[in-house]
């Protein structure tokens, strides 16, 4: 995915201010050499962000005539404006290591024995994942399929088929479970509850004489 990216040259709250209220969001670009300060035009990275993509792959910006590979690193929105207060870039290359969460793409779970058989249901335990590799071979996603998931079974990180050169970062975890097979939840039928007639007090009968006035 491209995008473009302009210099950014004035600093500071008031300035950041002056540029959202311009419609741009202020951004940074680290690594690979000095900071940039940048901006983007707010519509567009807004657009941009709600793109699967645009989170887990290598981005080319196009910053004074020349292209940098860049990552997605953090971004800031306004608690409940649509509005995006900042965001972050890493440049890469084909040499630099890099950890990213990046999301899992579930498959065949229709067709699995659990759901199509038992009828039973497949929990997504966890939808990302941390990894570690190159960034030239950060995959988009992982995809992770369920089709031989089982009654009683379930599927752990060791049993991803991944490549060789992406580890999965798992902070302690030995082999975190990704999904697992549930039962359906039944829903408890409530009986209903019989309402007693209200008796009409004398006040009732006073307003009944008067609408009929």
């Amino acid at each position: 995915m491209k995008f473009v990216a302009y210099e950014r040259t004035l600093q500071g709250t008031g300035a950041s201010r002056r540029l959202r209220i311009a419609g741009k969001v202020p951004g940074i670009v680290y690594g690979a050499g000095e900071p940039a300060q940048i901006e983007l035009d707010h519509n567009a990275l807004y657009f941009a962000l709600k793109k699967e993509a645009f989170h887990s792959s290598i981005l080319e910006m196009e910053l004074n005539g020349k292209t940098d590979k860049v990552l997605l690193r953090d971004f800031q929105v306004h608690p409940w404006k649509q509005l995006v207060l900042h965001v972050d870039f890493q440049r890469v290359d084909e040499r630099t290591r890099i950890k990213k969460k990046v999301p899992l793409h579930f498959i065949n779970e229709e067709n699995s024995p659990a759901v199509k058989t038992d009828k039973l249901l497949i929990n997504h335990v966890a939808t990302e994942l941390e990894i570690e590799c190159l960034a030239a071979q950060l995959p988009e996603f992982i995809t992770v399929d369920l089709g031989t998931l089982e009654k009683g079974q379930s599927l752990h990180v060791n049993d991803l088929k991944l490549d060789k050169n992406v580890k999965v970062v798992l902070r302690g975890k030995k082999n975190p479970v990704i999904a697992s097979v549930a039962a359906p939840v039944e829903e408890e039928e409530v009986a209903p509850v019989a309402v007693a007639p209200v008796a009409k007090g004398k006040a009732a009968k006073k307003n009944e004489k008067q609408n009929k006035k």
